[in-house]
């Protein structure tokens, strides 16, 4: 494969006019179910990449793959999956390399997901080690690493190692009870491993207008992110063109919001 100067796998070659040093790190996303950890993933990876950034994004979820719901299948470069990462005795920086998904319209954005009619009994089991074996390796491949969690950390192992070895967290829920009580019943999970409380922002998800800041604060207390509901974002979430540009006028807040997000965790 050829690739351009200065995208993934050539950043390292010396060539560094258009990446300055920059904050970068490992972010993991988590959340209750539908609480938009997959949208808010793509579209901070797909934020940086657009400002020639390079980026890996990683989908932990091996229950409910996001991978082929993102973009048009002739989008992606290559069919390879998590499962060959994960199944190896060792996770290396070349292994990762060898089984990202490149995007064709953007040399700075790459994958890592399970793969259409894959799930978790399709490979070989893995441990906490490959897991972290993953994240380790996965720094040296990109400066931005974003990871799509799992909501179940209890059974899945990848997304609850990148919970501890992220360097931030956002954790996203709804403004309702229930998310909050499928939080609360995930959170003890970690409280004997390394568990850094400090490190995790939380987010309120799909915030609708009738969901004034009175009530959100008193389900979910204070927040360090709104992320507003757009209807332009849910549609190409339903039609898997998560990576098009957001070009109405009632997602500007929802943008405004990634962008936030982006200069706040990863200092661009």
């Amino acid at each position: 494969m050829n690739f351009k100067q200065n995208s993934l796998f050539t950043r390292n070659t010396g060539y560094d006019e258009e990446q300055p040093d920059v904050q970068g790190g490992v972010l993991a996303v988590w959340g209750s179910p539908s609480s938009g950890k997959t949208t808010v993933s793509v579209k901070l990876a797909d934020y940086l990449a657009r400002k020639k950034k390079n980026v890996l994004l990683i989908f932990a979820d091996m229950t409910t793959p996001p991978l082929p719901c993102i973009c048009a299948a002739g989008d992606l470069e290559g069919e390879k999956s998590l499962g060959s990462i994960l199944a190896a005795t060792h996770v290396t920086e070349n292994l990762i390399k060898k089984n990202c998904m490149f995007y064709r319209k953007n040399d700075y954005l790459s994958m890592v997901g399970m793969l259409k009619g894959e799930n978790v009994f399709t490979y070989p089991p893995y441990d906490q080690m490959q897991a972290a074996e993953l994240i380790e390796q996965a720094r040296e491949v990109a400066p931005f690493v974003i990871i799509d969690c799992g909501s179940t950390i209890a059974s899945d192992v990848l997304s609850a190692v990148a919970l501890m070895e992220a360097d931030t967290v956002l954790r996203l829920v709804n403004c309702d009870l229930k998310s909050i009580s499928y939080l609360s019943s995930q959170l003890p999970l970690l409280r004997d491993n390394k568990w850094d409380a400090d490190k995790q922002l939380k987010v309120a998800s799909n915030v609708k207008q009738q969901e004034a800041s009175s009530h959100m604060e008193q389900v979910l207390g204070a927040v360090s992110f709104q992320i507003p509901h757009s209807r332009e974002v849910e549609t190409q979430y339903l039609e898997g063109d998560m990576l098009a540009e957001l070009g109405l006028k009632e997602s500007r807040a929802f943008r405004k919001e990634i962008e936030k997000i982006s200069r706040e965790v990863f200092g661009v």
